[in-house]
């Protein structure tokens, strides 16, 4: 078996059509050099050009992007704001300004805001013109954060959700700027167990250095079902945005689940980032479930990491580490390879996806969910 280690999660939109743009499925076509239909190998990861669509560069150096380039990747830079998870926005926002100037055909990124003063006078005025400045300054996309729903209070003491009325105006005003929203919106059901009942090992790690978002904790706070509820409530008054739900929609522990809230909302597409392990997990049980998902929505699914590094990240171990972990995610979608997982225990198969489900997987998707992608 091929050891699957992957890198560990930093847990820390486009263009509204008239119908959806997930559907129907169209045939793309194939990447440079390759003829579809047919199957990729693993030594074609050298030669496909792919889009990583959720990664955090909080940094100067350019090693990073660098390696992203020998990998044949273009990445989405995400910008959040969380006091637990510094910088604030406005510095990732310089960073990922400074890297879209130095590599513009490499990196484009996402912006975000602040709900540091949500409960004062004017925050969605305020919250407008940080978004105007954004979209003028060539954000492509814009990341609502877990603190809404997990630590966003409102003046009397009680839990917002998304899909509170004051957000409302927000959301309209990106959806009328055509721009998509990337939603990490609750967390993996994992988050809710305690410790040793996680399914995933680095579902476990982060939760245990993470304590204040570890809801089993804080049994006082909305549970897992009041988040997805939340979210879908939102999506239900917003039907024209385009949507992504980041970490596939915190659906991951069950591709059914995903499923129906994929056929429900037609402008809902979802990322991987860091949730890969949780389909090989899948994967490991119900081989043919898995696989026959990627092949039914294989027009809502971005290949994402969710790597991140900052100013104090090593560059040659990050390079290395992101390389390998890169390559092991390409041969679980293109090959058929008995593989395992520090993740879980027992083994699972590769899915060996068709070229063009690769291929849209890998980059198809992500223009289509952010046609600011296109120019890279």
């Amino acid at each position: 078996m091929k050891d699957f280690t992957p890198l560990p999660s930093f847990c820390l939109f486009a263009f509204v059509f008239f119908t959806s743009p997930f559907s129907p499925p169209v045939t793309l076509p194939a990447a440079s050099g390759f003829v579809v239909p047919g199957y990729y190998t693993a030594d074609d990861f050298d030669r496909v050009e792919k889009i990583d669509s959720h990664v955090h560069f909080n940094t100067d150096s350019m090693v990073f992007i660098r390696q992203a380039a020998e990998d044949h990747f273009r990445l989405l830079t995400i910008n959040l704001d969380d006091i637990n998870e510094p910088p604030p926005m406005e510095v990732q926002q310089e960073y990922s300004l400074r890297e879209v100037r130095a590599f513009p055909h490499r990196i484009a990124y996402a912006t975000t805001f602040s709900i540091r003063d949500f409960n004062e006078p004017g925050w969605q005025e305020r919250t407008l013109a940080y978004l105007q400045h954004s979209f003028d300054s060539g954000a492509i996309a814009v990341k609502i954060y877990k603190v809404i729903g997990m630590s966003l209070k409102d003046s009397n003491g009680r839990m917002v959700m998304i899909d509170d009325p004051r957000f409302d105006p927000v959301i309209d005003f990106i959806e009328q700027h055509h721009i998509p929203v990337l939603g990490h919106l609750g967390e993996p059901r994992n988050c809710w167990q305690p410790l040793e009942k996680m399914t995933i090992r680095g579902d476990r790690n982060y939760y245990s250095h993470n304590p204040a978002y570890h809801m089993f904790l804080h049994p006082e706070l909305p549970s897992y079902e009041a988040q997805i509820a939340a979210r879908d409530h939102m999506l239900e008054k917003h039907p024209g945005l385009v949507f992504i739900g980041a970490h596939l929609g915190s659906l991951e522990w069950d591709t059914d689940e995903l499923a129906r809230r994929l056929d429900k909302f037609p402008n809902m597409a979802v990322d991987m980032a860091a949730r890969i392990s949780h389909l090989q997990r899948q994967a490991s049980e119900n081989w043919k479930k898995v696989h026959d998902f990627m092949i039914k929505y294989q027009d809502r699914l971005l290949y994402a990491t969710d790597m991140g590094v900052d100013n104090t990240t090593d560059p040659v171990a990050f390079s290395r580490n992101a390389h390998a972990s890169r390559l092991r995610d390409w041969h679980f979608f293109v090959t058929d390879e008995e593989m395992s997982s520090r993740e879980f225990a027992g083994g699972f198969r590769g899915l060996h996806l068709p070229k063009e489900v690769v291929d849209k997987i890998y980059r198809e998707n992500a223009k289509k969910c952010y046609p600011g992608l296109r120019k890279l």
